[in-house]
């Protein structure tokens, strides 16, 4: 009995080895299966560089698109195409589009697309029968992300089309910086997104084959000229009424016509699927004169070439007509010197420099001063008067176009253009406020605009060709700067005379003359010690 249940004993011990090893084994097959998907899972989030990752993370729904495109490209093994694919996900997280439906009165969508049609005539035609059966039909303005909507074969397509073009004879020299920057990206702005490289090929196809053989500047002249003699520029003369900051690729060659901005955007578009690299210029407001303007660059060795497509002249006689204040060129990949990339939105002005993808060319256009201010002592809180602005009269009204960093009570201003008047400027609750006096920069000397309120004289501000004309019998206002405009007086303009003249005016003054008819153009000037008068 002893031995038969040692036997038993033994038997049952035996199988208790056998099941535990079987079970451990299985176990560690399990191990080595939660393991290996644990690796596998952490392989998937980390075989991309870590900022492509980071913006493939932004995206809820189009991660999958964006990565057909990268493993595309990182299948096939050719690294600088991998690098590539890599910087277009990597700053695409700072790219909209801004674009537009019409809706009927319940505000649903109409079926109707102004690209459907072969000429703008007749999408027009068809748009006016829609008006006529659709009352108070009406536009719906909307945006969305590059890393929400973008196709991942429109990134494939694009990617490969621009390695062909950068084997061509006007991208020689351009290094692969300047080829991501410049020849490589599908965008421009803000303009809607549209399959165009492709289609701009085969488009300017009968321009291409002119301008073989000619040098860049030549057939960058070619190119402005056949623009000019097919799109027209609607400045001033036609108000879009559709709520898009920018036509898009296809939509500038079904309507032929825009704005300034717009005829850029061809120009760029227009280069880059010649084989140029090529970019848009910005100065987001004249220093002493109204508005702001854009035009064209291309990237060439062995030094850039600016133009304009609505001239319809030689790249040659480009010629900056007055003083920018500041030019920048736009990037598609973020710059990590620019403002917004280093502070909050709330504590930067509207505009511009709430964007992270520029860079500052102005000393490549125009002679140049680092400028240094004094600042007013603020009541404002600590962090507003960290950064301050350098703001230039344009349009009757104190517009930001750079900034630096405040210590104690000073701030200098980088690379700023001579000739023109800056007011440095703090930003609090939506509002700029004067930081310090006007700073007259002149291309040899500076003075500071420090009203003399104790010591007055009498100015007489005669005509001036492209200045001032009085027309009769009507008011004219003079005011002079001191943390705001303040009215010296008032004044009626005669049949007969050509001057007016106003006493009790401060000396060292920034004034400016102010028409009851005024259309916001008019420049401020200061009078010097031998009553000379200085416009800025």
């Amino acid at each position: 009995m002893k031995k038969r249940y040692q036997l038993k004993f033994k038997i049952q011990n035996s199988t208790f080895k056998i099941t535990a090893q079987i079970s451990f084994n299985i176990l560690l097959q399990g191990l080595g299966v939660i393991l290996l998907l644990s690796c596998n899972v952490l392989f998937a989030q980390t075989k991309y560089p870590a900022n492509v990752e980071a913006v493939l993370q932004k995206t809820k729904t189009n991660r999958p698109e964006l990565e057909k495109a990268l493993n595309y490209f990182y299948k096939g093994k050719d690294s600088l195409k991998i690098k590539a694919i890599n910087f277009l996900v990597a700053n695409m997280d700072i790219h909209t589009s801004y674009n537009y439906y019409w809706a009927d009165s319940l505000g649903k969508r109409l079926p109707y697309n102004e690209l459907d049609y072969t000429t703008f005539d007749s999408s027009i035609k068809a748009f006016d029968v829609l008006k006529v059966v659709t009352p108070k039909i009406h536009p719906v303005a909307y945006s969305y992300r590059d890393i929400d909507s973008i196709r991942a074969s429109y990134l494939i397509e694009n990617e490969e089309l621009a390695f062909a073009d950068w084997q061509q004879p006007y991208a020689k020299g351009l290094s692969f910086e300047d080829f991501c920057e410049y020849l490589l990206p599908y965008r421009i702005s803000v303009e809607p997104l549209q399959n165009w490289r492709a289609y701009y090929k085969q488009y300017f196809k009968n321009l291409s084959d002119s301008i073989k053989g000619k040098n860049i500047a030549d057939a960058i002249s070619a190119m402005t000229f056949d623009c000019h003699n097919w799109f027209a520029n609607t400045y001033n003369r036609e108000q879009r009424t559709d709520p898009i900051p920018r036509l898009g690729a296809l939509q500038l060659l079904l309507r032929k016509k825009g704005a300034c901005e717009d005829f850029t955007g061809l120009g760029v578009l227009e280069a880059r699927a010649l084989g140029m690299a090529a970019s848009e210029e910005i100065v987001p407001f004249w220093a002493t004169s109204s508005a702001s303007h854009f035009f064209d660059v291309a990237i060439t060795s062995p030094k850039n070439i600016p133009f304009e497509q609505m001239s319809g002249g030689s790249v040659s006689q480009f010629q900056m007509p007055r003083e920018p204040g500041k030019v920048l060129r736009l990037t598609y990949s973020k710059q990590s010197n620019t403002l917004a990339s280093t502070t909050a939105e709330e504590f930067i002005p509207d505009g511009f420099l709430r964007s992270v993808n520029y860079k500052d060319v102005t000393t490549q256009y125009w002679e140049t001063k680092d400028v240094g201010v004094k600042l007013n002592k603020s009541t404002l809180p600590t962090e507003n008067k960290k950064i301050v602005y350098a703001c230039v009269f344009n349009t009757l009204d104190w517009q930001p176009i750079w900034s630096a960093k405040s210590t104690n009570d000073t701030a200098t201003f980088a690379s700023m253009s001579k000739g023109a008047v800056y007011l440095p400027m703090y930003y609090n609750k939506e509002k700029l406020l004067p930081a310090g006096y006007p700073v007259a920069v002149g291309y040899h000397h500076t003075l500071v605009l420090k009203p003399d309120t104790a010591h007055t004289h009498s100015v007489h501000l005669k005509e001036q060709d492209k200045y001032l004309r009085y027309q009769p019998q009507k008011k004219y206002k003079l005011y002079y700067w001191n943390n705001d405009w303040k009215l010296i007086g008032s004044q009626a303009a005669s049949f007969t005379e050509k001057e007016l003249v106003f006493d009790g005016v401060p000396k060292n003054a920034l004034l400016v003359m102010v028409p009851e008819y005024t259309q916001y153009k008019e420049r401020p000037f200061m009078i010097t010690e031998d009553g000379d008068r200085i416009w800025w």
